[in-house]
């Protein structure tokens, strides 16, 4: 793929960029990502996208000494799965703290920030993350 379709195939994500899901408008549960049928109201169920509001808590978390390809500046780095304030789950990565601050239950923020540069083109991936709520 080249450079100016990987950007645009970028730029179509909302969820990426957002934090954009979906909720069933039938029993009320949120999704993330988005979702086109609700797992527990099947067909009855009716989707609708919904803008998380970005708050949550840590709900388990893991510290990344030895990360993959692109991510070798970040190290150490703490990747957590959130427990967003409207229900649904997201994994992502945790910034300004420090490993050993982390902690169970500790409440959160999504913010925008740099995901990483891809191979050797220079082109930079923007997406959430989430930082301690002040």
């Amino acid at each position: 793929m080249e450079e100016k379709a990987v950007s645009f195939y970028w730029r179509g994500f909302k969820e990426r960029y957002g934090l954009v899901g979906s909720k069933c408008e039938l029993c009320s549960r949120h999704f993330f990502p988005g979702r086109v049928i609700c797992p527990e109201c099947r067909r009855k169920g009716k989707m609708h996208e919904h803008r998380f509001s970005g708050k949550g808590k840590v709900y388990s978390y893991t510290v990344i000494r030895t990360p993959p390809t692109g991510f070798e500046i970040y190290i150490p780095y703490v990747v957590a799965i959130v427990d967003l304030e409207e229900g649904a789950r997201v994994v992502s990565q945790l910034v300004d703290v420090k490993p050993e601050e982390v902690s169970i239950g500790m409440p959160v923020e999504a913010c925008f920030r740099k995901i990483r540069e891809q191979n050797q083109s220079g082109l930079v991936l923007y997406g959430f993350k989430f930082r301690p709520l002040k």
